[in-house]
């Protein structure tokens, strides 16, 4: 019988114990340095190549008012490459704003903009076909700290030098404002 009982509370703890790891284990998060994107030209861009570095993504569209944001970013980059990479996503989800071919975005960006931080090629940034990047970007369960949604061109969203999302900002947030500097200074 005590041989029966001590079965019993082993497997109880057993089970106990078991049930308990499981209600207090958190998934840890997805880094961001396991996914990659093609880069403008078709070649891929590895994120952990950005390791140490902050990264600004923004999705970017040519014929969009906020456009001429291109030349901010491109600023924030030369000011920051040290410490900071920009990574320009072109999206038509909004508008139809970004309807050109890659060649397309890639001379209009260096021509009326110099842009010289990589760009992607063209990206879905939401809905069924979104890139795993954004899915990261736009997802707690992934990036470990919060859910969005991307609202519009040239939504940015900012990881820290060790891949952690820091936050997003919306179109209409200037790329130099101190909403984003404070934390590259």
């Amino acid at each position: 019988m005590l041989k029966t009982i001590k079965i019993i509370l082993v497997l109880m703890f057993s089970l106990f114990n078991s049930d308990f790891n499981i209600k207090t284990s958190k998934k840890a998060p997805m880094s961001i340095y396991d996914i990659s994107i093609n880069n403008i030209e078709g070649n891929e861009i590895s994120l952990s190549d950005y390791k140490g570095k902050y990264i600004l993504f923004v999705n970017v569209a040519s014929n969009c008012g906020f456009t001429r944001q291109y030349k901010d970013l491109q600023q924030l980059y030369d000011q920051n490459s040290d410490k900071l990479v920009v990574i320009g996503v072109p999206c038509n989800q909004f508008g139809a704003q970004e309807p050109g071919s890659e060649e397309q975005i890639s001379i209009f960006c260096s021509e009326k903009y110099n842009v010289s931080f990589p760009m992607t090629e063209k990206t879905y940034v939401r809905g069924s076909n979104q890139h795993p990047l954004y899915k990261w970007l736009t997802s707690k369960e992934l990036n470990g700290r919060k859910d969005s949604s991307v609202k519009w061109n040239f939504q940015k969203y900012l990881v820290d030098k060790d891949g952690n999302l820091i936050d997003y900002w919306y179109s209409l947030t200037s790329p130099m404002s101190s909403k984003i500097t404070n934390y590259i200074k």
